[in-house]
């Protein structure tokens, strides 16, 4: 039996504006036996892909299914990370009120259970922040912000995780961590990453998604030079998949490239 699809888009056109199309023509299929990782310029329109699988847009045309139910639907089992946290940092929160904001779907009237709490605690203990839960947020690093927004995308235990730029900010100390927590959390749910930097496409991702307007799926074994600068417009430096991507070989060989640093 082959793997179920957990996300599947058809004839997607979708313009913020009515006016030029941002994606067009759109096919993409997702299985949850991938980690796929959404690459492409600045403004070609990774996020806003992010964005419809959530259902926090609408295409103006085509269709967008989320583990068989239409994104609205299917949001209460999407952990989502995203790129920029609108939180105003002078409100008093600390790490595990971020991280119980996961939980809100599942509290009532603002009310956590003990199991909402249990869970909350395990998950910043999976990212290895656990000491940091009565932290005031606003004190925190960029990495340890990112990390605590993970934890907040896996408290609401979903079936898919979306994590927009998750390595930004992360801690260099943190990184082999975070490539390990990648693998361990394949094993139960589906995990697709978007980012900027071509060199995140190493061995631990299965299929890239190459977002310019138009979307090309590859497995990660065919991302060569050309076909990638065919997206980008100009050529870059790619990884070279025969050797062992490991992170710590990619430290030490590979120069990785960036993307700049907008959003979509």
């Amino acid at each position: 039996m082959g793997c179920r699809e957990v996300v599947k888009i058809e004839n997607l056109n979708f313009s913020w504006d009515n006016s030029v199309l941002s994606l067009e023509d759109v096919f993409l299929t997702i299985h949850d036996c991938e980690m796929v990782c959404i690459v492409g310029p600045n403004g070609g329109g990774k996020t806003t892909l992010l964005y419809l699988m959530l259902g926090l847009i609408k295409p103006n045309s085509g269709t967008v299914k989320i583990l068989n139910e239409f994104p609205d639907k299917a949001r209460r089992r999407i952990g989502y990370m995203p790129q920029y946290l609108k939180l105003d940092l002078q409100f008093p929160v600390n790490v595990m009120d971020v991280v119980l904001m996961g939980r809100l779907r599942h509290g009532f009237w603002g009310r956590y259970s003990r199991a909402d709490r249990e869970i909350a605690e395990r998950v910043l203990d999976e990212m290895s922040i656990a000491e940091l839960a009565r932290r005031p947020f606003a004190e925190l690093s960029g990495g340890q912000r990112q990390r605590v927004l993970i934890a907040r995308a896996l408290a609401c235990e979903p079936e898919i995780l979306l994590l927009d730029e998750p390595t930004a900010n992360i801690d260099p100390g943190f990184q082999e961590q975070f490539y390990e927590k990648l693998r361990e959390l394949r094993k139960r749910m589906s995990v697709v990453i978007v980012s900027h930097d071509i060199g995140f496409v190493s061995s631990e991702i299965d299929t890239v998604v190459c977002v310019n307007r138009h979307v090309a799926v590859h497995k990660s074994s065919e991302m060569t030079p050309e076909a990638i600068s065919d997206i980008y417009g100009h050529r870059i430096k790619m990884i070279d998949h025969q050797h062992d991507l490991t992170p710590q070989h990619l430290k030490q060989h590979h120069k990785l490239h960036h993307i700049g640093e907008r959003d979509d």
